[in-house]
């Protein structure tokens, strides 16, 4: 049985390494920096306003939630196993300089995240009798690009519903959960259960058991359940994870200047013996940028899903609240996870993997504080952190469910139920391999969303100039501003063509 999971390992790496190799890790970049020219640096002119618009939400506006409902929707996917696991993944396999290419990625995904946020809102599909509302990056390639391009949106939205079922949503979620579970519970694996020729602590099998029957009760409420647990659990999580995090780099703020001296060496490959420089960059680039989208998602076309619901009239203000869910998630959250791995060495600990990683980091980093408490917080951050993803995701597949099968909401019932089962069974993979498979349909659902923000680039630019130029005119009150002339959000959900 180790022999075929051995193998499988090495096809799906094989698969993986061909996906993100430079070819994708170019287009991406290149067009988070050319969106970033094109608009002038919004995401470093704007943050600011982005910030307010983020905590105050539009008045008048519609769709089916608040617009900081909306983003905490999308940050209940974003901010996931992915901040602590994936980082972790990320510097023990591309070196600390994953960390610094994850800066870079983010700071330049904030402009795509922008543009995601903007067309989302400006193509969306919305029922005015029921409220119920759908768009993305489906919508904004059909109805931006043209009906002759509606076979990139379906592969879009086919590879969205395979990263929920498959990737991000549940496998790699539930896994990281019930490790930490373990972990903390079991650590020696004392009590376990032999299935499918493995042996599993009777705490993993709880644990993923809990995990699924608790997400079963929100995700099968829909949009609005899952909002509102998000609006919930999701700032209270991201306080209580920055609070700790900062308490550790000050607690060793001597070791800081050095790390940072680490990660910019590991970027450039200074550290690397002679002759490797070049392969240890691209190592860590390859890594550092698939991690940081795996955490952000910009590039990704998955948080416009979420963006597209939220009530507002402006594509434009949506776009700027959208694009501090990607400064939040990486900027922020990851750095805390990076900088505390680098500073107390833990990347280097052999024999670990996965959450373990992160734990031991913080251990060695909070030494006044009993490693069992340490311990414990950290299995509740990643508990909380995999449990609102899963809920986010499952929303993400269902949209896209729901676009790829024109509509059919008792095939999005029966994907709700798969949905479950994959978090149930999820505990059983193999941490490399759900990471690999989730990397995978990562970049396969990135080809077709990066394609549409370089072609609507145009678009985006003339939107954008547009609100600036009204909200200069309204001497920056946005309650004063004229409204959006262009209003597609009531077309047919399917245009005839």
């Amino acid at each position: 049985m180790e022999s075929v999971f051995a193998t499988i390992n090495t096809v799906l790496t094989s698969i993986d390494d061909a996906i993100w190799g430079v070819p994708l890790i170019c287009l991406i970049l290149f067009g988070g920096i050319m969106l970033t020219i094109r608009l002038r640096g919004v995401q470093f002119r704007q943050l600011g306003r982005a910030l307010r618009y983020m905590l105050k939400n539009e008045k008048d506006g519609t769709g089916e939630v608040t617009s900081f409902a909306a983003l905490c929707t999308a940050l209940s996917a974003t901010i996931g196993t992915g901040n602590i696991v994936g980082v972790a993944t990320a510097v023990v396999t591309g070196g600390p300089g994953a960390l610094f290419w994850m800066w870079i990625a983010a700071l330049f995904g904030m402009a795509t995240k922008y543009s995601e946020g903007l067309l989302a809102v400006k193509y969306r599909s919305m029922d005015p009798e029921t409220g119920h509302t759908l768009g993305g990056p489906f919508y904004y390639i059909e109805r931006g690009m043209g009906i002759r391009w509606r076979w990139l949106a379906k592969a879009f939205a086919f590879f969205g519903m395979c990263v929920g079922l498959f990737g991000i949503g549940t496998f790699t979620q539930v896994n990281s959960i019930s490790s930490a579970i373990t972990t903390f519970f079991d650590p020696t694996k004392s009590a376990t259960v032999s299935l499918f020729g493995m042996n599993y602590s009777i705490a993993t099998m709880i644990g993923g058991l809990i995990v699924a029957v608790c997400a079963g009760l929100v995700i099968i409420g829909g949009l609005r359940r899952i909002a509102q647990v998000s609006e919930r659990v999701v700032p209270v999580m991201v306080v209580a994870y920055v609070l700790i995090s900062l308490v550790l780099i000050i607690f060793n703020i001597n070791a800081l200047p050095g790390a940072f001296v680490e990660i910019f060496e590991s970027a450039f490959g200074l550290q690397a013996v002679a002759g490797g420089a070049l392969g240890a960059i691209i190592i860590a680039m390859q890594k550092g940028i698939a991690r940081g989208i795996f955490s952000n998602e910009a590039g990704l076309g998955s948080a416009p899903i979420a963006a597209a619901a939220a009530q507002t009239k402006e594509p434009v203000r949506q776009g700027l609240v959208s694009m501090t869910g990607t400064f939040l998630d990486t900027i922020i959250v990851c750095s805390m996870t990076g900088l505390a791995l680098v500073i107390t060495g833990a990347y280097n600990i052999p024999g670990l993997e996965g959450a373990a990683i992160t734990t031991a980091a913080f251990q060695a980093g909070l030494p006044f504080i009993p490693s069992q408490v340490v311990s414990f917080v950290m299995m509740l951050c990643l508990v909380l952190f995999g449990f609102t993803t899963i809920l986010g995701w499952d929303y993400y597949g269902e949209r896209c469910l729901e676009y790829f099968s024109n509509g059919n909401m008792k095939r999005v019932r029966v994907y709700r139920w798969l949905y479950i089962f994959a978090i149930f069974i999820g505990p059983y993979m193999t941490v490399s391999a759900v990471w690999t498979i989730a990397d995978i349909f990562n970049g396969l659902m990135a080809i077709p969303n990066m394609i549409a923000l370089i072609a609507l680039s145009g678009v985006i630019v003339k939107e954008t100039r547009s609100y600036f130029k009204r909200l200069k005119t309204a001497d920056g009150d946005e309650d004063k501003m004229e409204p959006h002339v262009e209003d597609m959000s009531t077309w047919k959900s399917r245009p005839q063509e």
